[in-house]
């Protein structure tokens, strides 16, 4: 009996080995996604479909993952790494927890759109834009610059959402083009001139009603809206700053592939279908109304293009969240 509860124990042993990476393979690539759901569940899709290969998505926020990465350093299960905004890759990257992306996949994305380090990839864009109320401003008296709307003036008048990465990830565009004192001064402005929401679509929504004047969110959100059923925003302008103003800064949505990845081979593939062709049409199709930034992929038409934004030059390995979440809660916006 003894030798029988033995063989047995063994035999659990045995299957419990072969049954624990068979397990583990049935998920295939774990892709932590901060980035729009639908849109990373297309882009899986499609990888799944061309290659076989299994992605599953965990979706969260750009912040929370990062710090979750960071925390969980070697013993991460994430294979890969999507974000919305780069500074969440960059506190990733500065903890050393990327593998370097393959130059394959490197040599498909502009180096604009990419970190010099070559840690991470961008797989997508998101522009700056000031939204107004057509009915409450007319186009000569919109800011000309992002740092305007410090001016006393502004009191009142314009709105965001300091506590979402996208906000955050313009403050460290602001940041890095002007440095720690004009930012610090800028912030103490916004906390005594604006309004706070929650979110960038409830920015947007307000200012469609007409309860305050203008707000800084990204472009797609009115994109998205007049999609759908417009209602959100009929009454909205959109004013691109241009100039390479830091109000013209466009957040890249990185892509990065874990160096604990268990998986490193399919994870890389990931990243290069995604900054390939494939995965940059779904950009253009799809109603996520991202900038596509791929080697000659083309953005969904109704997009002002990508060159004519005249965004200002930051490279995104640099943003640094975490100073400049310390600056916003010192000027008492978080």
């Amino acid at each position: 009996m003894k030798y029988a509860l033995s063989t047995l124990a063994g035999a659990a042993l045995a299957l419990g080995l072969i049954a624990g990476p068979a397990l583990a393979e049935d998920a295939g690539i774990i892709v932590y996604n901060a980035q729009h759901e639908s849109l990373a569940k297309e882009w899986a899709a499609g990888f799944t479909k061309e290659t076989g290969i299994k992605v599953t998505l965990r979706n969260g926020g750009d912040s929370d993952f990062s710090n979750q990465i960071v925390a969980e350093g070697a013993a991460s299960p994430a294979d890969v790494f999507l974000t919305e905004n780069s500074p969440a890759m960059a506190l990733v990257e500065a903890a050393g927890l990327f593998a370097p992306v393959d130059a394959d996949t490197r040599a498909q994305v502009p180096q604009e759109y990419q970190p010099s380090t070559g840690k991470w990839v961008g797989v997508a864009a998101r522009s700056t834009v000031f939204v107004y109320n057509k009915d409450k401003l007319k186009e000569d008296q919109l800011p000309k610059s992002l740092l305007d709307l410090a001016d006393p003036s502004w009191k009142g008048r314009w709105a965001a959402s300091p506590s979402g990465a996208d906000f955050q990830a313009i403050v460290s565009a602001l940041l890095q083009l002007k440095g720690e004192a004009a930012t610090t001064d800028w912030l103490k402005a916004m906390k005594d001139n604006f309004t706070a929401y929650k979110g960038n679509s409830t920015v947007m929504k307000a200012v469609n009603a007409g309860e305050i004047d203008g707000g800084v969110i990204y472009h797609y959100y009115y994109f998205g809206d007049q999609a759908k059923t417009g209602e959100n925003s009929k009454h909205i302008g959109q004013h691109y700053f241009k100039n390479q103003d830091p109000g013209a800064f466009v957040s890249i949505s990185g892509g990065g592939v874990l160096a604990s990845s268990k998986h490193p081979k399919e994870a890389q593939a990931f990243l290069k279908w995604v900054t390939g062709k494939g995965g940059q049409e779904v950009l253009k199709t799809g109603t996520s109304f991202e900038y596509a930034v791929g080697k000659g992929a083309e953005s969904n038409p109704k997009l002002v293009p990508l060159a004519d934004l005249q965004a200002p030059k930051v490279d995104p390995a640099t943003l640094n969240s975490k100073k400049v979440i310390d600056l916003m809660t010192q000027a008492g916006l978080l």
